[in-house]
């Protein structure tokens, strides 16, 4: 049975995509079989996998409004074990779409219930925002990934998503859980960024992750070169970073 992870932080640019692109590569790296879903409108874990987004046909947009089953959709060993559901621009239209729908909110879960046993781990990429594709991921998953990037509004952020699983929780998928918080784009050299992973430890109950992924200037090229840090530079901090993250993660769902 593939634990489902909705990586999510409705607050932009903390690293969000970029974790959930290199988590999920590093995972199959370690010999997990791993479905990757794009579920962002802005399609940057398609390209950041290495697809042309504006030229695939059958996207996770097609899927949800019925035109392709789950399986039509798929890109089948993106990279050795790895899958990805991908996403475009399209998908931006779906929320507008799916409004006269019943049961709106499950229709991910409902499409990823037909292929959960064929994969270890299925990671989402949620927008960031709170909407109804957000909602959808939520209820989906088994448990939230929370990449919080180490910078003064953090916990704001944070709190957002606290918030937002908590009523995901009530209202739609009791057995939701916080997988964890992970911190991004943690910069050694300024007091900032140690005073925030301490401030939110201190602040939070919740699991925090001991790998901590840093500012890396390879990290953040690898995208715009469709791969993912493990292809790009494999030896760079960001990739052993990220493979530190997959392993605590692996860890995790072998206690719960």
């Amino acid at each position: 049975m593939g634990r489902i992870i909705a990586i999510a932080n409705q607050k932009g640019g903390v690293g969000k995509t970029t974790t959930a692109i290199n988590l999920s590569a590093t995972l199959a790296e370690a010999g997990e079989k791993v479905l990757a879903v794009d579920f962002d409108p802005q399609g940057n874990e398609t390209s950041g996998l290495g697809l042309e987004k504006e030229k695939i046909q059958n996207t996770v947009y097609e899927m949800l409004v019925g035109e392709c089953d789950i399986e039509n959709c798929l890109v089948k060993e993106i990279q050795k074990n790895l899958d990805l559901l991908p996403s475009n621009v399209n998908l931006a239209g779906a929320e507008i779409e799916l409004l006269e729908i019943r049961n709106k909110e499950k229709l991910l879960k409902n499409y990823l219930e037909k292929v959960k046993d064929q994969y270890d781990f299925i990671t989402i990429d949620c927008p960031p925002s709170l909407s109804l594709l957000t909602i959808n991921a939520l209820t989906a998953a088994d448990t939230v990934l929370v990449p919080i990037q180490c910078e003064y509004y953090a916990l704001e952020g944070l709190n957002q998503v606290l918030k937002t699983v908590k009523l995901v929780k009530k209202k739609m998928n009791p057995s939701l859980e916080m997988e964890g918080v992970v911190f991004t784009m943690y910069d050694a050299r300024t007091n900032l960024s140690l005073q925030v992973v301490e401030s939110v430890k201190a602040a939070l109950n919740e699991n925090i992750y001991n790998t901590i992924i840093p500012r890396n200037v390879r990290l953040a090229e690898a995208p715009s070169h469709g791969m993912p840090i493990t292809v790009y530079d494999s030896k760079s901090a960001g990739a052993e970073s990220y493979r530190m993250l997959a392993a605590e993660v692996i860890s995790r769902g072998e206690e719960l």
